[in-house]
């Protein structure tokens, strides 16, 4: 699998990287319902064998889960660049807040480091600019880090154009992660051009919308999602906005068939057509999950099949 340069940091990153949200299992503010340990072992060191050389965690995700279970694929092979997230953080009863606090952050990367089982983390991000007023002084404190050696790499995710610029006075922003899909393309009008202009690597999360855009997601299937699944409760899987999706859906497949690709290899291929993305987080949660969307990160959409989605976007604002 080819590589791209990653913004101003020293890594060449696949097109698509493993994401771990969903691998921090159920009952947490943002859980994506149960998942299963093994499986997720097995399809991240599946995604490995395949040349996928990143995988984007944080925290939070399963309230220190996700990062345990990455941790726990990665031990005892080559090791692959792991990214992970600050500033959002819970107490003993599992409830999430946001702290940028120094002290905070400092906490977080050592724990970060132990779940994960590694020396160095090779990108370390604030996950969201909360609150607001703190950002300052995350941003230095994750500078610090970078000077100790505890990371590779800083970046942020979720920042506006304004909050980048609030950052740089301090340090360099090397990534930003923002999400992006053709549910949500409204990154493409303002921050991704400013991110091209600056070197700033970007990496997507979200290309397929949380699952509405993979071509497996129906009306039926979303009623019957986990309770402690957080998709339940967004607007996008529900009406007015999820016939539209669903119909969004539909056209991808479309597209993806004569390429003998489902959905969602064509809405990450998408994402990945914007000049100013260097790499999509791709959340996986089995074998057959990776190597169904694995050529995303070679499919090249024809300019007729950007038309045909474009017209869409158009039609259904």
């Amino acid at each position: 699998m080819h590589t791209r340069q990653f913004g101003k940091t020293d890594m060449q990153i696949t097109p698509i990287g493993v994401g771990a949200w969903a691998m921090g299992g159920g009952s947490w503010a943002f859980s994506w319902g149960p998942q299963d340990d093994q499986q997720s072992i097995a399809a991240i060191k599946r995604a490995l064998d395949m040349g996928m050389n990143w995988i984007d965690t944080a925290a939070v995700y399963g309230l220190g889960h996700s990062e345990e279970i990455v941790g726990r694929a990665i031990k005892g092979r080559e090791k692959p660049y792991i990214f992970t997230k600050c500033s959002v953080v819970w107490d003993e009863q599992g409830n999430v807040s946001n702290s940028l606090k120094a002290a905070s952050i400092q906490r977080e990367v050592e724990a970060s480091l132990k779940r994960l089982g590694v020396d160095t983390i090779d990108l370390y991000q604030i996950h969201w600019p909360n609150p607001d007023p703190d950002l300052e002084e995350g941003w230095e404190t994750l500078a610090k880090l970078k000077q100790q050696g505890k990371v590779r790499a800083i970046g942020v995710s979720n920042f506006s154009i304004e909050q980048l610029q609030r950052a740089e006075k301090i340090a360099p922003v090397e990534t930003l992660q923002p999400p992006y899909s053709l549910v949500h393309p409204d990154v493409e009008r303002e921050v991704l051009p400013y991110c091209q202009q600056h070197d700033i690597g970007v990496i997507a999360y979200s290309p397929m919308a949380s699952g509405l855009l993979s071509g497996r997601m129906a009306k039926e299937r979303i009623e019957n999602l986990p309770d402690d699944d957080w998709r339940k409760q967004s607007s996008d899987f529900q009406e007015p906005r999820l016939s539209r999706n669903l119909a969004l859906a539909n056209l991808l497949n479309e597209i993806g068939f004569p390429h003998n690709v489902p959905a969602g290899v064509v809405a990450i291929a998408w994402v990945l057509c914007n000049p100013a993305v260097t790499g999509a987080i791709v959340g996986v949660r089995s074998i057959a999950q990776v190597e169904e969307l694995l050529p995303a990160a070679e499919l090249r959409l024809k300019d007729t099949e950007l038309e045909q989605l474009n017209t869409f976007l158009h039609d259904n604002p």
